[in-house]
């Protein structure tokens, strides 16, 4: 439950486009929770704070990408839960993390092109179309990788800390 309550805040505080907490989240989720729990956190803190930041930005809360956003986190509990699972070392983290990352930049910029006359930017349904959202995508996925290193780092060490400072009582925290 503290996973959800941290990420939801740290995805409402002001940010950079796309540094947000969702993948760190589901990474560590991937790596530290019960399959079926695992895989709702991310759901759940996206269904929690897409509504507000719709009303903070008078944007409509659900649409069709989403269904595309939602599946890319539960590909990174995938890779959390295969790649962080045994071995959460520092550089495991950081490969999880840049995976994660380049998975979400192919899937978000596939479905903008994909669902493209829904957005402003109209992307045709060629190959150049497709090639022109990615390159668009670009200043973006550096604000992806940072923040996805970020949070990761955030979410495992507060974890790693916290498991040193009372051992017994971690299990029940994550």
């Amino acid at each position: 439950m503290w996973l959800t309550i941290l990420g939801a805040l740290a995805r409402l505080l002001p940010h950079p486009p796309n540094f947000a907490p969702v993948d760190g989240l589901s990474l560590f989720s991937g790596a530290r929770l019960r399959s079926w729990q695992a895989y709702a956190v991310p759901l759940i803190l996206m269904a929690i704070t897409d509504p507000i930041l719709a009303v903070i930005y008078g944007v409509h809360a659900f649409g069709p990408a989403q269904i595309f956003i939602y599946g890319s986190f539960l590909i990174s509990v995938w890779i959390g839960r295969r790649l962080l699972r045994a071995n959460s070392s520092v550089l495991r983290i950081a490969v999880a993390s840049l995976l994660a990352s380049a998975q979400f930049f192919l899937i978000s910029n596939f479905a903008v092109w994909l669902l493209s006359s829904r957005y402003e930017a109209v992307y045709p349904p060629t190959a150049a179309g497709l090639l022109a959202c990615y390159t668009a995508g670009i200043p973006f996925l550096g604000w992806t990788v940072l923040g996805d290193l970020v949070y990761s780092g955030v979410f495992f060490g507060l974890y790693a800390w916290l498991s040193r400072m009372s051992p017994e009582r971690v299990t029940t925290v994550a």
